[in-house]
């Protein structure tokens, strides 16, 4: 077991590491699992959870959104960075799923993009491969090339 002091000394440790920029739980355990007592890293993470400091679905929606606010990327490629995060894959599904529309849109204006950008130095076909090799679908590509 461990006193409070401890807990509230870790505790400031794992604050100062999620205040700084937002992060997953993934990202907490990897970090302190080697410098902290399991049983503490465990407890501060269900407080910080619980306290509403951590919380990996809004990670999903905050990141997505950066994402669509700065990146060209397809849907493929943002369930990847999701899951290099150490992100649930259930409640990356399900944040797809849930907003599978605006995905899809925002899919097809970044096809539009790199189909304008790469026009005048690539041939439809080797943007069309270019597409396919980044994880566009399939129907993103078609709509947007016909």
């Amino acid at each position: 077991m461990y006193t409070i002091q401890e807990f509230d000394k870790e505790k400031t440790k794992v604050m100062n590491y999620i205040m700084y920029k937002k992060r997953t739980e993934h990202e907490v355990i990897n970090k302190f699992e080697n410098t902290m007592q399991k049983d503490i890293l465990y407890d501060i993470i269900e407080y910080v959870k619980e306290a509403g400091y951590l919380d990996d679905n809004e990670y999903i929606s905050r990141a997505i959104n950066e994402f669509i606010a700065i990146k060209t990327l397809s849907i493929k490629e943002i369930k990847y960075k999701l899951y290099s995060k150490g992100i649930n894959s259930n409640l990356i599904e399900d944040y797809i799923y849930e907003n599978k529309e605006m995905l899809e849109e925002y899919e097809k204006s970044c096809v539009e993009k790199i189909i304008l950008k790469k026009s005048s130095t690539m041939e439809i076909q080797e943007i069309r491969q270019y597409l396919i090799k980044k994880g566009y679908s399939q129907e993103s590509i078609k709509e947007i090339l016909m």
